[in-house]
């Protein structure tokens, strides 16, 4: 069963009326009806608020990391364990092969259902997931591999055993360790990037973004709860932080924004899987054309230029 968002209410009576066509097997209403569907589709997502894709990153049934592997990845295995701890699997790590390029996944995996989710602890790592990422960076290094980051998070977990076991240190560990690893990087918000959570495994040589997802500081409903004391303003605080890929991408946050279907990628996994797996062999095979020295410089001033600004 597909969801549906609060402003596709229109979408669902179109959908709900040709499939009650096609029951009928009336071919003729179901032409006229695909055609008021996919005017309404166009009507709906060409002017879409900040909030209402937030909604979309959000979505349940947007395609997460674990679907990324299954339909990019052939030949794939997965890496298990920080080898201090234990194993976090909010954090997931393949080695496989995308097309014909041997390749590392790290991503972030919130889980569907309540026992997936509980599982992936709502896609919100622990210190272990993060030195779990991190060494098999380091293992990815080491043999020459370039590296897909997938980030999809609220945020890096807050609770008291996270933060006795060094939260902190581990997502500032990450930051200096993958600015200055040597092996192409590329990192993608495939969802939802949430604060230092998302930012651990987003210190990369490219940074895109899904067209729909989002990546900011802190989530909206928490800005709201700090600047007004009401959680329920996330909408007026959405707008306020300019946490969209457009928005990002004016003020060079980012490199590139990755195209979904008009109405999403839980719409056509399989295309969004494919514009993804098309952007990291394009941009591997820039970054494969520069010797290490200059990559790594290229890096450097990038992550310099954050924040940079100059007053008139």
């Amino acid at each position: 069963m597909a969801t549906y968002l609060d402003f596709e209410s229109r979408i669902k009576q179109l959908d709900d009326d040709i499939l009650n066509a096609k029951i009928k097997n009336d071919t003729d209403a179901v032409k006229i009806l695909e055609k008021d569907l996919q005017k309404e589709i166009i009507k709906t997502y060409k002017n879409l608020s900040d909030y209402q894709k937030l909604q979309l990153a959000r979505h349940p049934d947007r395609p997460y990391t674990l679907d990324y592997v299954r339909i990019l990845l052939k030949d794939y295995y997965e890496i298990h364990g920080d080898r201090a701890f234990r194993d976090d699997f909010a954090i997931v790590c393949f080695i496989g092969y995308i097309a014909d390029e041997k390749v590392v996944v790290i991503g972030e995996q919130k889980g569907r259902g309540t026992k997936y989710k509980l599982k992936r602890n709502f896609g919100m790592p622990n210190p272990e997931g993060y030195r779990k990422a991190l060494r098999v960076a380091k293992m990815a290094e080491k043999f020459g591999l370039p590296i897909l980051f997938l980030i999809d998070t609220p945020g890096a977990y807050p609770g008291i055993g996270a933060e006795e076991r060094g939260q902190s240190e581990a997502i500032a560990r990450n930051l200096l360790e993958f600015s200055r690893l040597n092996t192409p990087t590329i990192s993608v918000v495939i969802g939802e990037g949430g604060s230092g959570g998302a930012l651990a495994i987003g210190v990369s040589d490219k940074f895109a973004m899904m067209k729909y997802s989002i990546f900011s500081v802190i989530s909206p409903e928490g800005c709201a709860a700090i600047l007004w004391n009401n959680p329920s303003k996330q909408e007026q605080a959405t707008k306020a932080l300019k946490i969209t890929a457009e928005d990002l991408k004016k003020i060079n946050l980012i490199d590139d924004i990755i195209e979904e279907p008009v109405n999403g990628a839980h719409r056509d996994k399989t295309a969004v899987a494919e514009a993804l797996g098309n952007y990291f062999l394009n941009k591997i095979k820039e970054l494969k054309s520069l010797d290490d020295k200059e990559r790594m410089q290229i890096r450097y001033k990038k992550l310099m230029d954050i924040g940079a600004f100059k007053e008139n």
